[in-house]
């Protein structure tokens, strides 16, 4: 080989090597836009930028194939009615308010279309398409589990009714046409009683 050919074949690889770090950059700046917080958490539990990339694009490509819709506006007036019943509970028995928005958000989930196996595939669905709120689904669960071991306080609970009450209303709110239909479906939580426990 030549001067001439060695040189053509170095500008190549090197335009090459640019281009697949130019997709490469893109890619990073993609994701990590459209997930936020959940593209940072993903590559601290994966330990790997690459692992990490690679399965939040397999998550995207994953919620693609679902058939997500909107709540028709009989369902949203029925999941409305009953998060207001189970925000009515958080005073007398904060715990079981808590079991009953988490089951709450979950048949919403399903009435949207989303599988709802278990807490981890759905967190991960939840992200592609509500990066911010499910963030909120997290703490919620995390609370959960500590009050299944007994040690959650009130105003743990209090402040997980609040983020499962964040994903709830994006769940039912979410895809509604009318700007009327798009409003809060539920209220501020009573503050909760001194004599709580």
């Amino acid at each position: 080989m030549n001067t001439t050919t060695l040189i053509i074949i170095a500008v190549v690889i090197v335009l090459l090597v640019f281009a697949y770090w130019i997709v490469q950059r893109r890619t990073t700046d993609h994701l990590r836009e459209g997930f936020g917080e959940e593209y940072d958490q993903a590559v601290a539990s994966k330990g790997s930028l690459s692992k990490a990339e690679r399965e939040l694009a397999e998550r995207q490509k994953r919620v693609s194939q679902y058939e997500i819709t909107p709540l028709t506006t009989q369902q949203r007036a029925e999941f409305s009615a009953r998060w207001q019943a189970v925000q009515g509970e958080f005073v007398d028995d904060p715990g079981s308010a808590n079991t009953n928005a988490a089951a709450l958000v979950r048949d919403a989930m399903q009435a949207r279309g989303y599988p709802t196996e278990n807490f981890e595939s759905q967190a991960a669905d939840l992200s592609v398409e509500h990066p911010k709120v499910v963030q909120h689904y997290r703490a919620a669960h995390t609370v959960a589990l500590k009050h299944t071991d007994g040690e959650a306080t009130t105003e743990e609970l209090r402040r997980a009714m609040q983020d499962y009450r964040a994903l709830f209303d994006v769940l039912v709110t979410d895809g509604a046409e009318d700007s009327h239909e798009r409003t809060v479906v539920s209220r501020d939580l009573p503050p909760t009683s001194p004599h709580s426990p």
